[in-house]
């Protein structure tokens, strides 16, 4: 007799993560219509995704307008019985509230930031979840994509999580590469109870932005994650990677989407021999390190040059 409730709940907290993700409306897992019809799954949705306060981080009001248009329209769909089943009067009136604001243009709101909260991969009720201020589609000024989460962190993460991930970061020293938003750095600060983690990354702009990702995930002040600007191919000695602690060693280096960006551009013979350099000297200075690189495949040719150079350098297992 529970379980078809346990089920409805769980889609509808699916749903929620799917929205604070600001995973595109499209994209997103609605309820099937035997549920979403219901009157008390449709209030639940409206008390924990849409009414003032219900999130800590809300997502943008254009994103919401798209959702509530996504969700409404399923609703209607949903409808058997026009003289019983109903549309929450809360959910119209939020959407029609949101649509009477003035709203920016659509170019102005694609380089502003939001608030991105992402949920581990468990359905479990006490949920860790990572909330990150970043640009969907803005590019920092230096030219890098360092201020939004790609899909191979996600992945990586997602790895992480696993019975496997988890023994790699417990207690461990962590570099990551080309961190970002600092994603990766903080799962493993913060849920992963990693004993140290060093977040780096080529742009000292991404670097700076990434003092209010800590702050948000409240690891400003805890002393188990740092930041430094590192570029690819330069020597470690006396940097902030070098010095953070000491005596010390870095037992795990993550990378992702570090081999080829979110827009595609292919990296030159150069940046990635670049990368791979910063890799071997990692490797000789701190014996026993472990590194992993996750990359989504957009050229095969940039990803087939760094696969061959890991290979000349016998670092592939």
């Amino acid at each position: 007799m529970n379980l078809p409730a346990m089920n409805e709940e769980q889609d509808v907290e699916l749903l929620r993560r799917q929205y604070q993700q600001l995973l595109e409306p499209d994209k997103i897992i609605i309820p099937s219509s035997v549920i979403l019809r219901r009157p008390q799954i449709q209030a639940q949705i409206f008390e924990t995704m849409f009414k003032d306060g219900s999130l800590s981080f809300p997502p943008p009001d254009r994103y919401k307008i798209r959702v509530l248009k996504k969700l409404l329209e399923s609703m209607e769909e949903a409808i058997e019985d026009p003289e019983e089943d109903e549309i929450s009067d809360d959910l119209s009136a939020c959407l029609a509230q949101l649509m009477s604001c003035p709203q920016v243009p659509a170019s102005t709101a694609a380089q502003q930031k939001s608030y991105v909260t992402y949920t581990v991969p468990t359905m479990l009720p006490d949920v860790s979840c990572i909330t990150l201020f970043e640009a969907r589609s803005l590019i920092a000024a230096s030219g890098t994509t360092g201020l939004r989460t790609w899909e191979a962190a996600l992945h990586l993460g997602h790895y992480l999580f696993s019975t496997k991930g988890r023994q790699l970061v417990h207690s461990k020293h962590i570099l990551e590469l080309g961190a970002g938003t600092g994603f990766l750095s903080i799962l493993c600060a913060k849920h992963l109870s990693a004993k140290y983690v060093m977040a780096t990354d080529g742009s000292e702009e991404v670097i700076n932005d990434l003092a209010s990702n800590l702050y948000l995930n409240g690891l400003e002040d805890s002393g188990r994650i740092g930041r430094t600007v590192l570029k690819w191919g330069q020597s470690l000695v006396n940097t902030a990677v070098d010095r953070h602690e000491s005596p010390h060693k870095y037992d795990l280096v993550l990378g992702a989407d570090v081999v080829s960006n979110g827009l595609q551009q292919i990296y030159d013979n150069k940046a990635i021999l670049a990368l791979v350099s910063t890799c071997r000297e990692l490797f000789l200075r701190y014996p026993g390190c472990v590194a992993i690189i996750s990359a989504t495949v957009r050229n095969e040719e940039t990803l087939e040059i760094f696969v061959n150079a890991c290979s000349e350098s016998q670092y592939l297992e």
